[in-house]
């Protein structure tokens, strides 16, 4: 709304400054004024939430540096330059360095408010685009986070980047530890809504007056958040644990989400972590909002799914822990690659974290395996037999891929370093990375 939009006005001449400031705060705007192009600066810069209007002629840095300045630091702030009778070229020069518009003196203030106005369009629609380009782009650094090549994990992707264009509702199961909030985190960061708000309500952490409260309202007067209807209006609301969700509740939120319309306003995502033998989460909801936020539906895969996945995610996460601890990452044997890649990994990727950050932890005390580590894990796990439940041959490709993705990591992309390292000819080396879709342009600095 215009009221929000703020304009800083920079004089030197106090009476102007005020007349100025006066007229637009009675047309609904926040306004700023300055004695100074020099005072000016010291709080605009890039992202400024507001437009600027400036005299020319001022002591000190005049209106044409200042302008010079405000373009270098967001060369999209719209500017509007008043200047004195008769100074069109000097007028003409600022529209060419990047002014947004003049107002020659004496101007009418019904004219300054128009102008005001169509510069505080062109502003807000400048800063919603770089906030819809920010969550854009994080929503590619999510996507980055659901790490793996496997292909249930690439149909995973392509899921998220369909459905996130779509408008409808989304359920979101999965096993536990799957990684189901950073999938509904990229849902909105890649879809229509990725510049408005995101909120998340986690529905087992509140009693059912709690919950009503802060989906529905009224809040508490000292809270000082809307309700999350209110709060996600026009975003994306997930609910998670949905399951766990009281009947008249799940009432509410279906008279709330027939209100919406179709499409709705606010997009629902609901996240199931239902794991209880011969109950699902259709099971748990009434029929009629199953069926309203199942309409699109997301089964994020257990960790043992995803084959090699498991070894690449081990290395990145035993590289992160080892950063912090300020030690060597552990080296995983042979032997340990396909115990990883066999165990039945109940806890899924946080209990991958869990493991990774304690092999890094003994591997500083220079005790331990990650097999021991595993088998405390697992109690009935028995010794690795890499030739149950895979052909040798794919836990052989890959802990190879895991190897050679490790040593071009390490050495930065040198593939003279590699080649050294691992005792490969350099033909054979490439024949291995383009088997295993590893590009060294990954692996520089």
């Amino acid at each position: 709304m215009a009221k929000a939009m703020k304009i800083a006005i920079v004089d030197d001449e106090q009476d102007m400054r005020q007349s100025i400031s006066q007229w637009l705060a009675l047309s609904g705007y926040d306004t700023q004024t300055f004695p100074s192009a020099e005072d000016a600066l010291k709080e605009l810069g890039a992202d400024y939430p507001g437009i600027v209007i400036s005299d020319i002629k001022m002591p000190g840095m005049d209106g044409m540096q200042f302008l010079k300045k405000l373009m270098g630091a967001d060369s999209a702030l719209p500017v509007i330059m008043i200047t004195g009778h008769g100074d069109v070229p000097m007028a003409v020069e600022a529209m060419r360095v990047g002014a947004f518009d003049f107002l020659e003196k004496p101007f009418n203030p019904d004219r300054m408010t128009e102008l005001a106005k169509k510069a505080a369009n062109a502003r807000r629609l400048t800063l919603d685009n770089r906030a819809l380009r920010r969550e854009l782009s994080e929503g590619g650094q999510l996507m980055k986070k659901l790490i793996g090549a496997s292909p249930i994990m690439a149909r995973l992707k392509e899921d998220i980047l369909d459905l996130g264009q779509a408008d409808g509702h989304v359920l979101i199961d999965g096993e536990t530890g799957t990684g189901k909030t950073l999938v509904a985190h990229a849902l909105h960061a890649v879809g229509a809504r990725a510049g408005k708000k995101f909120v998340l309500v986690s529905c087992s952490a509140l009693e059912e007056e709690a919950l009503v409260k802060r989906l529905f309202g009224p809040m508490q007067p000292e809270d000082s958040r809307l309700p999350a209807v209110e709060e996600a209006r026009g975003g994306t609301l997930v609910l998670e644990d949905i399951e766990t969700l009281p009947d008249a509740v799940q009432a509410r939120l279906l008279s709330f989400m027939n209100e919406e319309g179709n499409p709705p306003e606010t997009r629902i995502v609901a996240i199931s972590n239902l794991q209880e033998q011969n109950r699902t989460v259709e099971d748990a909801l009434r029929a009629d909002l199953f069926y309203r936020l199942a309409a699109l539906r997301i089964t994020v895969p257990p960790l043992r799914q995803r084959g090699e996945d498991i070894l690449t995610l081990f290395t990145r996460l035993s590289d992160e822990f080892a950063e912090e601890y300020g030690c060597d990452a552990p080296k995983v044997s042979a032997q340990e690659a396909a115990q990883l890649l066999q165990a039945p990994w109940p806890g899924n990727v946080r209990q991958l974290i869990n493991i990774a950050e304690r092999a890094v932890l003994q591997s500083r005390r220079g005790a331990g395996t990650i097999t021991s580590l595993l088998m405390a894990d697992h109690d009935e796990m028995q010794p690795v037999m890499t030739t149950e439940g895979k052909p040798l041959k794919e836990y052989v490709e890959a802990f190879e891929r895991m190897l050679i993705d490790n040593t071009m990591r390490r050495h930065k992309g040198s593939i003279a370093a590699v080649m050294d390292e691992l005792c490969l000819p350099r033909r054979t080396l490439n024949e291995k990375m383009a088997k295993y879709a590893l590009q060294r342009s990954d692996y520089l600095s």
